[in-house]
């Protein structure tokens, strides 16, 4: 059987979840630092590719509308508090707080993915659209990470 766009979305939310775990349990220092960076490439890239390649179908049928939207505020909350820990020096409370919050929408957000949107875009899109649209998100999703990578 073809990969499916949601194969390859639940590869990088494997990643996105063992990063963010990593992170969390990290102390300060190279290792935090490198972790984070890892994580918010995976999170830009995928986020990138899966709003083109998902979202963006979604949109376009009255169905997928408010679960799109709503998707789609859960990546700018998240974006928020990734710049903002960018900004912070990698360890202190207040650090630690704000890896602790972005844990927290990222698990809810791949959960009600996973669990709701899923479920509602496997109806919504054709078997050829699944295929169809795994192969863009990962061609975009690589050259994504590509790119963020090389501004590091």
């Amino acid at each position: 059987m073809p990969e499916t766009i949601f194969d390859a979305l639940r590869e990088s939310h494997t990643t996105q979840r063992s990063l963010i775990r990593k992170l969390m349990r990290s102390k300060p220092g190279p290792e935090r630092v490198t972790l984070f960076t890892s994580l918010r490439i995976e999170l830009a890239s995928h986020e990138a590719a899966e709003e083109r390649f998902l979202y963006v179908p979604m949109l376009m049928d009255d169905r997928g509308l408010h679960p799109s939207r709503d998707a789609l505020a859960d990546h700018h909350t998240m974006d928020e508090l990734v710049e903002e820990m960018q900004t912070r020096g990698h360890s202190g409370r207040h650090w630690t707080s704000l890896v602790r919050r972005l844990s927290e929408e990222l698990h809810e957000h791949l959960r009600e993915e996973e669990r709701s949107f899923f479920q509602l875009a496997g109806k919504i899109l054709s078997d050829a659209q699944k295929t169809g649209l795994a192969k863009k998100y990962r061609k975009d999703f690589h050259a994504m990470q590509v790119k963020l990578s090389k501004k590091d």
